[in-house]
């Protein structure tokens, strides 16, 4: 949006006053139509809205490209390509330039352009935004989408309106500026994905015992889950609780505060025979999910409150530190091998299990509380950055996302 409805955008870098210059993108870039006839490249790219413009094979898993590569154009590295398959978050496409590799081959359904007079970078953020919706939007067919793709030529395209700085160094200030955030988007993704890697290598080592902290050698202990819980059959008979202190059970959150969670109450007229769940005791979810289709298993880290009786819950003894269950279970395959013979789907994919029962399966765990807790701890602490850096993933996205709207017109 423009400030005080001129050519000028909200944010502006010091130095910078003048007015925007109104001009059609095919003044700007030139088309690229040049084919592979000489076969030239034999890389089949295709567009991602995330990654760019990448090789099909590593996008796919697999080739969708003809045989026959010769009629396809041939794109270079620094030029740009508009694909006009919309979906979400994509509702008119995308345009991305070509990075990852010094050539590649496009169908002949993209718009492949390159830029002539215009800073590459600054049509990069150009079109990583949104402001370049609307100027597509007038120049496509009313209404008409055909087989997942836009109505829209080619010229229709690069006839289109855009607004830019008349200076080359505002250009290149607002594009570099961009560029700068989206590398430590990137670079905060990557430290991220591999701190995901971390954890499941350590989940996998501490609870197979490859891996020991110094001072314990006595093997782990097999035996029966209902040895280390007990069923809680506390309720909230005396209505201590009320609606806004019903839980949820969220795979990636564990257990929340339903309300703050979800933006609201779920809780029926009465709450007085919801479960009384206190800090540390462990609750099972007789609902099924994508990856848990039996359920899943967390320990209540937060404050205490209740659950409707479509949950478990299960005291802690004293042999046991409850976070440690909760870890034990992030493994999807060990927590559905663990309630598979136990649970029984109804024909409306509900659970029939009796809450005692799901206590009668096999656990391994250390002997001495002292272990469950270091196994905890450890866990812990690389839950705690990788919460962090997820905190600062989404700072990142989130100024990206405010520079885009304020950079721009």
């Amino acid at each position: 949006m423009s400030k005080d409805g001129k050519n000028v955008p909200a944010l502006r870098f010091k130095g910078f006053s003048d007015a925007w210059e109104k001009r059609k993108l095919g003044e700007v870039v030139k088309r690229v139509t040049r084919k592979n006839k000489n076969l030239e490249s034999t890389l089949p790219l295709t567009i991602s809205a995330q990654e760019g413009l990448v090789d099909q094979k590593s996008f796919f898993s697999k080739t969708v490209a003809s045989k026959n590569l010769t009629n396809y154009y041939l794109l270079k590295s620094g030029e740009f390509a508009y694909n006009r398959s919309y979906s979400v978050g994509s509702p008119w496409g995308a345009v991305r330039r070509l990075d990852k590799h010094p050539s590649g081959v496009l169908s002949t359904l993209y718009i492949a352009f390159k830029p002539m007079h215009i800073d590459s970078e600054f049509l990069v953020a150009y079109f990583s935004g949104s402001s370049w919706y609307s100027a597509t939007r007038k120049v496509a067919s009313e209404g008409a989408r055909n087989h997942g793709l836009l109505n829209i030529s080619a010229a229709d395209f690069l006839d289109q309106e855009i607004v830019v700085p008349a200076k080359t160094d505002e250009q290149q200030a607002i594009g570099a500026t961009l560029k700068r955030v989206t590398n430590l988007i990137a670079a905060t993704q990557g430290k991220l994905d591999q701190l995901e890697l971390v954890k499941k290598a350590l989940l996998q080592h501490l609870f197979d015992q490859s891996m020991r902290f110094k001072g314990y050698s006595d093997p782990w202990e097999k035996r029966k889950l209902n040895y280390f819980l007990t069923v809680s059959e506390k309720k909230n008979k005396d209505e201590i609780f009320l609606k806004t202190d019903v839980l949820s059970v969220s795979g990636d959150f564990g257990i929340v505060n339903q309300i703050e969670f979800q933006g609201r109450s779920f809780a029926g007229a009465s709450v007085k025979n919801y479960g009384v769940v206190e800090s540390g005791d462990i609750v099972y979810t007789k609902s099924p999910l994508k990856k848990n289709p039996f359920g899943i298993v967390k320990v209540n880290r937060g404050r205490a409150g209740i659950v409707s009786t479509l949950y478990a819950v299960y005291k802690p003894n004293r042999t046991l530190y409850s976070p440690l269950v909760d870890y034990y279970f992030q493994s999807d395959s060990k927590l559905n091998n663990y309630l598979r013979p136990l649970v029984n789907k109804g024909a409306k994919n509900d659970m029939k299990v009796r809450n005692a029962d799901v206590l009668k399966g096999d656990v391994i765990f250390p002997s001495k509380v002292s272990e469950q807790m270091k196994v905890v701890e450890s866990l812990d602490n690389l839950s705690d950055l990788i919460a962090a850096t997820q905190s600062k993933l989404s700072s990142l996205e989130s100024l990206k996302k405010a520079l885009l709207q304020g950079l721009f017109i």
